[in-house]
């Protein structure tokens, strides 16, 4: 076989792959995906309808518009950052499964980006979704396990920790696994990562400053909000101008 079959039949495989990942893969896993989703919330409301057909408890509306009111101003801003921000990484399918299955940040995200840097695939391509749907999966596996084996063993350990140890665990594994993924992608986008480290500080600063005090709430959501989306039009605009390139040509 010639060189040039030889690279028409990995085109052609390539293609079909992408055919089957397209027409079959993702429609099979937006139908199971919005059912299940959709079943969760439902469950999630099961102890409320409970509490309102069994028991005969309902809330004055005022606390419940209340409620909703204070929990939107704080945690509203993740109900569109999230998906916007992790999707890249997670994927279709490990969209569905990181969000019904929670600790994304710290735990799905970080298994699916260092599954895809171990199968050295591109992010955002359809192998990268499937090396990120069997990382994710193999995280609740072990996550559950773990889990279980934690709540019955492990909290005690914990607990005859040294304060300064049980500290820095509560207060800085987020921020550092956060840090290994920023270096991680910074490598292969070092500009960009310059970018956003840049945004964040001076987002950071106003916070912490009181400049942002205008806002409803406490305004971190402001910092995650202008972080995220400017860092990514000015990587767009970046792109667009020629001014980055691929990681393997960045790198050069």
């Amino acid at each position: 076989m010639s060189e040039n079959q030889h690279s028409e039949g990995e085109m052609s495989g390539a293609a079909s792959g992408t055919d089957v990942y397209e027409d079959k893969f993702v429609p099979y896993i937006n139908k199971w995906g919005r059912r299940t989703n959709l079943l969760a919330v439902l469950l999630s409301l099961g102890p409320a309808v409970a509490l309102l057909t069994v028991f005969d408890i309902l809330p004055p509306s005022q606390a419940i518009v209340g409620a909703f009111v204070s929990v939107a101003l704080t945690f509203g801003w993740a109900w569109f950052i999230e998906p916007l921000s992790y999707y890249p990484v997670l994927g279709i399918p490990g969209t569905y499964m990181a969000f019904m299955s929670g600790n994304i940040s710290n735990l799905r995200l970080p298994c699916a980006a260092a599954a895809q840097e171990a199968s050295d695939v591109e992010t955002g391509t359809p192998q990268a979704s499937i090396i990120s749907t069997v990382a994710i999966a193999a995280s609740i596996f072990v996550n559950t396990l773990v889990l279980g084996f934690g709540a019955v063993a492990l909290v005690s350990a914990f607990q005859a920790l040294p304060e300064l140890w049980r500290n820095a665990l509560e207060s800085y594994l987020v921020p550092a696994v956060f840090g290994a993924i920023f270096a991680q992608f910074g490598r292969d986008y070092p500009k960009v990562a310059g970018i956003g480290f840049a945004i964040a500080l001076v987002m950071t600063l106003l916070l912490e400053l009181g400049y942002l005090a205008f806002l409803p709430s406490y305004p971190l959501y402001a910092v995650i909000v202008v972080s995220v989306f400017g860092t990514t039009l000015i990587a767009r605009w970046m792109w667009q101008h020629g001014m980055i390139s691929p990681p393997d040509e960045e790198n050069e």
